[in-house]
């Protein structure tokens, strides 16, 4: 990892690579400097693309002649300040300032030293920033790796910037943590296939086995997710997000930290798996409802300590081979007993059952889930929510939400337990993907702002309305005023009741 970024900042060796080893032992090997090589490469891959070059079939005259070229394309440039690429030493700088300084020079000529610059400053502030180092330490090693005068650069800049970044930091935090995944939405024919009920009261769709049914059209939608869909959501309604999530290294990750960052999301704390693929999902739809075909890759899901303290965590749908970062994640909280923990449950949680999961349901502020699943979970009469919500309670969380599809949802706090009604559909819904998750991720993002839960019970259902409006569940997720909007227009009935 180092020769990458001693190569791109033609710095010395052995005392680069000794500075950077040691950066990454005071942050506990968190591996600061793999997050930042994935976010310097991934930028660099889709402004190619951007301008029809193949990553993998490019060289260093074809790259520079061809960025020369949109020298004063603004927008190609706008997140590449400290993104570049070496062609067997030869150095290619991205940063905007660079490629118009080379406009009218010759590869060998050319300049890199904006992006240099810019990439030591963001290397410098990316350690400084762990929460596991202090100044004292990241000045001694950036001095031995020859980054001193970066150090003292920034030191000046967030010294002029301390009420802009206090703004900021006032606003709170929300670290999502999840699997992400591309989903291909498969729209069926209904002359094609049908849902029919079981024996067992099961809904089951089928088509003709063995045969080459025609289906209607594909759409595919990036960066999604239980946890990827609460984050987009936290950021459209104004708070600071952050996502601990997992992908390859294969164009789809690219596609989907590229979205990310579009939508305000922090992904300095993701997880690039190398020579592998990121989840890809298949999403049967039949009318407004799907089935989805589910595939989850085998990465290395390794706990990865955020660089600011959250606020609150929020913890959903994830792979069966997460467990021992439900471990780390615990061991976290316990060390930040101010933050709050959500967890909406997903399959493999489910499967876990509460036992394995006592500690996470334990630490938990606030659950999410509908009837059947409660009633899953706890053992207890699907017909009562007292019952449901009471033994939720017991295993922890001190607040419980239980939605229950067309009738609404329900929430406890403790000590009273209150409905709240579906805010009405415009028109038909077009797909519901993404319905509980607008839900669950708004109504924390109330509580994080300062609202009440019967407050927070009212922005919900609205969030899902408009969510199921649209295909995917990103698109209709909507901005605090929007949220308002249709609060302020809400019909009579729509108001919470004590139960």
């Amino acid at each position: 990892m180092a020769k990458f970024l001693q190569d791109l900042l033609q710095a010395e060796e052995p005392l680069f690579t000794t500075a950077l080893r040691q950066l990454e032992r005071a942050t506990g090997h968190s591996g600061v400097d793999v997050r930042l090589i994935s976010d310097v490469i991934t930028r660099a891959h889709h402004v190619m693309r951007q301008i029809g070059l193949d990553p993998a079939d490019t060289t260093a005259l074809e790259l520079y002649n061809a960025l020369r070229a949109r020298a004063h394309d603004e927008v190609l440039f706008a997140d590449t300040a400290y993104v570049g690429l070496s062609f067997n030493g030869r150095v290619i700088s991205f940063n905007g300032d660079d490629v118009r300084d080379n406009s009218s020079v010759a590869l060998d000529a050319q300049t890199t030293q904006h992006m240099q610059y810019n990439l030591r400053r963001e290397l410098v502030r990316r350690y400084s920033d762990h929460e596991r180092t202090d100044e004292q330490v990241v000045h001694h090693f950036v001095e031995q790796a020859g980054l001193s005068e970066i150090w003292y650069n920034q030191a000046n800049e967030q010294q002029t910037q301390t009420s802009e970044r206090q703004q900021d930091m006032d606003t709170p935090y929300i670290l999502t943590i999840g699997d992400i995944v591309t989903d291909a939405f498969i729209k069926l024919r209904e002359d094609q296939a049908e849902v029919h009920t079981d024996e067992h009261g099961q809904q089951r769709l089928s088509m003709e086995f063995g045969s080459k049914p025609p289906y209607d059209h594909v759409d595919i939608v990036d960066a999604v997710g239980n946890s990827a869909n609460a984050s987009v959501a936290f950021a459209r309604l104004g708070l600071r997000t952050g996502l601990m999530g997992f992908l390859g290294d294969d164009k789809t990750a690219e596609e989907s930290l590229t979205y990310l960052r579009s939508e305000n999301v922090d992904t300095s704390v993701m997880s690039i798996s190398p020579n592998m693929k990121s989840n890809y999902h298949y999403v049967l739809r039949y009318g407004a409802d799907r089935t989805i075909l589910i595939k989850y890759e085998d990465y290395e899901y390794k706990w990865q300590t955020p660089t600011v303290v959250p606020d609150w965590i929020y913890l959903s749908m994830i792979s069966e081979s997460a467990w021992q970062l439900h471990e780390d994640m615990i061991t976290y909280l316990n060390e930040h007993p101010d933050t709050k923990l959500v967890f909406q449950p997903g399959t493999f949680h489910f499967k876990w059952g509460i036992e394995k999961l006592a500690a996470v349901y334990a630490r938990s502020y606030i659950v999410f889930m509908n009837r059947e699943e409660a009633a899953l979970v706890t053992g207890k009469d699907v017909a009562s929510i007292s019952e449901l919500a009471s033994a939720l309670h017991a295993l922890g969380p001190k607040i419980v939400v239980i939605t229950d599809g067309p009738n609404g949802a329900y929430a406890s706090d403790g000590e009273k337990i209150i409905k709240m009604p579906n805010y009405p559909d415009p028109q038909p819904p077009y797909d519901r993907t993404g319905a509980g998750d607008a839900f669950a991720s708004t109504t924390v993002a109330a509580l994080a702002l300062g609202e009440s839960l019967e407050t927070a019970l009212h922005w919900a259902p609205i969030n899902s309305m408009s969510v199921v409006q649209q295909l995917g569940a990103q698109a209709g997720l909507l901005r605090r005023t929007e949220v308002e909007k249709y609060l302020a227009e809400a019909p009579d009935f729509y108001h919470t009741e004590e139960i």
